[in-house]
């Protein structure tokens, strides 16, 4: 996964900028996690839940976005993208269907682990 933090010359917020497959990190970061260092405590924790307890489903659901960890595995969508899903015919499930990239990605948890620790160190200095 590549990123890069950067301050935004207008606003003063920290911003970043993901490659296009994993694009939606970026407005995640910004809008659901910001300079909050108890988000960023909140989701560590879960990291760390994640990789003690085998097969076990941890969600957060945000403003604008959601995180799923299932095992090793993490993925943000945005809410927009998931309204509706409950109702999809029984002989197609969410896992069918391929959302943009703008709406969603994943990666492994320790990749998330590590874009979090970054983003952390990126927004207190």
């Amino acid at each position: 996964m590549e990123y890069e933090f950067i301050n935004d010359p207008t606003t003063r917020y920290a911003k970043a900028k993901f490659s296009f497959e994993h694009e939606v990190f970026g407005p995640w970061l910004e809008v659901e996690v910001g300079n909050d260092p108890q988000k960023l405590t909140a989701l560590l924790t879960l990291i760390d839940k994640a990789e003690h307890a085998s097969a076990q489903e941890q969600e957060i659901v945000g403003s604008e976005y959601t995180v799923r960890i299932i095992e090793k595995d993490v993925s943000i969508a945005a809410n927009a993208s998931l309204n509706g899903i409950e109702a999809l015919p029984e002989a197609l499930s969410a896992d069918d269907i391929d959302f943009d990239d703008q709406e969603s990605a994943s990666c492994g948890l320790e990749d998330f682990r590590e874009l979090l620790l970054s983003w952390a160190r990126f927004t207190t200095r």
